[in-house]
């Protein structure tokens, strides 16, 4: 039995819940699906979160602690993102695979050959990509040409897919204004990226000492975290955060305006006034699931380099409670790397 290294979180708690060990099982890989040697991973909300046991809405007892509401099997594999090459393939995954460079989609709308609704994700109901293997449907393993390193590479795929998918479902057009909370944070720094390739003025909620970095993005305005955005005045707002500030986003949006949120960080108890929502037409969008052609569309923004990483630090694998530390104390813009060797 071949084995490999990586990091296990052996329950929900703190960061001693992360334990490296160089004896776990290496995965192999089912029909239609691929292995992936891993050369890079990145930090995410999703991983602490899911250590803490925050998607779970029981008593405490943390049994769907999952995205999908699954409970966690101990020890587990975390992690979202994910970049490596093909190493091996299962029955019937095309040959043309092995050996090229890929970019792992994280959602999974298929985990051992059967379709799953609502969707797994990797790291979640599924081992990730904190270690040195991993196995996904061939599907999900998308071919990338690039110069950027795997651990560059890997800061994509959650926050930014995350950030196209809820541009792509609002429907985001050249010329509309659009504010976005959170914005020095992975998929808010991302959103920023995405909304001005298509043309979109972007006003960004962030902190002082973050906003020349986010006017270099493109971003046209900032926002200080504790000031209150401009009534009426965007198209968009991109959430990412939630909290005491949340009905000022509301207040904020012009009439017929789009709203989408893929985040609480700032807390997921929300007021809303149900007039502000119908008598300005507003529409809502939550946004996990990718759509179909959301990551390929990502992956082809990568390569023409419309967009770039913003890997604000690099931790190796095994320093996985610094990296997670460091995270949390969110003084970085983009994102934390994890060089896997």
């Amino acid at each position: 039995m071949d084995r490999m290294s990586g990091i296990v979180l052996t329950g929900h708690g703190d960061l001693d819940c992360l334990e490296w060990r160089d004896d776990l099982e290496r995965p192999e890989p089912g029909p239609g699906e691929v292995l992936v040697r891993l050369g890079g991973a990145a930090v995410n909300n999703t991983d602490i979160n899911t250590r803490l046991a925050w998607y779970s809405k029981g008593d405490g007892d943390s049994d769907d602690a999952t995205w999908s509401g699954k409970p966690l099997i101990f020890p587990h594999i975390q992690g979202a993102d994910g970049c490596g090459t093909v190493a091996g393939l299962g029955d019937g995954a095309d040959p043309a695979l092995m050996g090229q460079r890929v970019l792992i989609e994280p959602c999974l709308w298929e985990v051992g050959g059967e379709e799953k609704n609502p969707f797994w994700y990797i790291g979640s109901e599924v081992p990730g990509t904190f270690a040195q293997y991993t196995t996904v449907a061939a599907r999900y393993a998308h071919v990338i040409d690039s110069p950027l390193s795997d651990v560059e590479l890997a800061t994509f795929p959650c926050s930014y897919s995350t950030a196209e998918n809820m541009i792509v479902r609002m429907g985001a057009k050249a010329g509309e204004t659009a504010i976005v909370t959170g914005a020095s944070g992975g998929v808010g720094s991302a959103a920023v990226q995405l909304l001005v390739a298509r043309g979109v003025e972007v006003t960004a909620v962030t902190s002082p000492s973050k906003v020349a970095t986010l006017k270099e993005l493109g971003a046209v305005a900032c926002l200080d975290r504790s000031d209150a955005p401009p009534s009426r005045a965007f198209d968009l707002a991109i959430d990412l955060a939630g909290g005491p500030g949340w009905p000022g986003l509301v207040d904020a949006l012009k009439p017929f305006g789009r709203y989408a949120v893929a985040g609480a960080v700032a807390g997921a108890d929300v007021p809303l006034d149900l007039r502000d929502l119908y008598l300005k037409d507003l529409t809502f969008y939550g946004c996990t699931g990718l759509s179909e052609g959301v990551f390929a569309g990502l992956v082809k923004r990568i390569e023409s380099g419309d967009i770039k990483p913003l890997l604000a630090e690099t931790f190796d694998l095994q320093d996985i409670r610094a990296a997670q530390t460091a995270f949390l104390e969110r003084g970085h813009i983009g994102k934390i790397g994890l060089k896997i060797s």
